[in-house]
């Protein structure tokens, strides 16, 4: 194996990585689609003020996730994010709601009141959750696109991807796609509800509120997921072995089996998200649950991607014409490009560090009804 392929190995682990740690972020998302459900005013300000502390690191993951395949894999990047704008448009769109609503949701003299923001939260906590999973879906089930890298020599037109005439909209209206984006919403709801009992410190009602939404929020996720994981094991998937793209039978199941401990990782990311649910949801731990269930995530999430990327498989793969599918092999940087971008990620561990620091101080002493009552500055 050459430098350039462990590189881009490399590369592809730390985009599984960002990815993971975006969706264990989406809890933020799924709180915010708890807010107009019926409850007492101060238990709707702690709600918000707890998501309101974590909300930007949601965001700001986005946008590493993104700068991130734009360094590494810029071929994806031009494809996805310029050939299906449509898609794109509408989660950035709702992240902007979802900026405003918090800066401006208690400010003073707030002409649409606290309840239109909660409404704009609400938007972004659908419509990010579920499109999200639309575009990572089509990782899986492949999107309408085509490329041809010989038009880059077109002085006219130097595009080399082309996108269906829907541009994303299609993506939208695929099944399988929205599946994985309802299972996402699902567990931000979940999760968001394990958060609550973590960082809220609030009377036995409200945690025996959040436990059944542990439970049924995580019953329907469970429904999904395993819907979704039919779909994949199921599915058919591009093999880029010995240069020829060409679509293969049960090719995810394959990757599972042939990479074991991928299989091993991501059988293990289960147990505990369930361990998460199930152990929040019966009592038998009280504020544990969303470190195991976030654990468990990340875990999930990175293997589900490394089937995607690794074993000669096509993580984007074209609906249209199969030799445009997009593999980390035929999308990656230069070596030189990688090698420089390889030793800024060196920084990667001190970031994450600086991140639990913080969260941990914002986290030390749970939000209560007299904070919210006493302080001047919340959501």
């Amino acid at each position: 194996m050459t430098l350039l392929q462990y590189l881009q190995m490399y590369w592809w682990l730390l985009i599984a990585v960002l990815g993971a740690a975006l969706v264990l972020m989406l809890f933020v998302q799924g709180g915010q689609t708890m807010l107009l459900e019926r409850m007492k005013p101060v238990e709707r300000s702690m709600m918000v003020n707890a998501l309101g502390r974590k909300w930007e690191l949601t965001f700001t993951t986005l946008v590493v996730f993104g700068g991130a395949f734009f360094a590494s894999f810029p071929l994806f990047y031009s494809t996805s994010f310029g050939g299906a704008y449509w898609l794109w448009m509408a989660i950035l769109f709702s992240f902007v709601l979802q900026a405003v609503s918090y800066e401006f949701r208690s400010k003073p003299g707030n002409i649409f009141g606290t309840r239109a923001y909660d409404v704009f939260l609400l938007i972004n906590g659908c419509v990010g959750c579920v499109l999200l999973g639309v575009a990572v879906g089509m990782m899986f089930f492949g999107a309408e696109f085509t490329v041809t890298k010989g038009n880059i020599l077109d002085a006219g037109s130097p595009v080399i991807s082309q996108w269906a005439p829907t541009h994303g909209l299609e993506a939208m209206a695929d099944w399988r796609n929205l599946v994985l984006g309802l299972a996402i919403l699902f567990l931000a709801r979940t999760q968001a509800s394990l958060y609550f009992i973590s960082a809220i410190n609030h009377d036995e009602r409200f945690v025996k509120r959040q436990r059944k939404s542990v439970l049924i929020n995580g019953a329907v996720f469970v429904v999904l997921f395993l819907t979704f994981l039919y779909l994949l094991l199921t599915a058919r998937g591009v093999d880029t072995d010995g240069g020829r793209m060409q679509w293969v039978d049960y090719k995810y199941l394959n990757n599972f089996l042939e990479m074991w401990w991928v299989a091993i990782a991501f059988l293990a990311g289960v147990v505990m998200v369930l361990w998460g649910v199930l152990g929040t949801a019966l009592g038998l731990q009280t504020r544990g649950g969303i470190w195991w269930s976030g654990a468990g995530t990340v875990m999930v999430v990175v293997a589900l991607l490394c089937v995607a990327g690794y074993n000669h498989t096509a993580y984007y793969p074209s609906l249209l014409d199969t030799a445009s599918s997009l593999s980390i092999s035929n999308s990656s940087s230069s070596l030189f490009t990688l090698k420089v971008m390889s030793w800024v990620s060196v920084i990667t561990p001190f970031v994450i560090a600086y991140i639990a620091y913080v969260w941990r101080c914002m986290d030390r002493k749970p939000i209560t009804p007299h904070e919210m009552e006493s302080t001047s500055h919340k959501y």
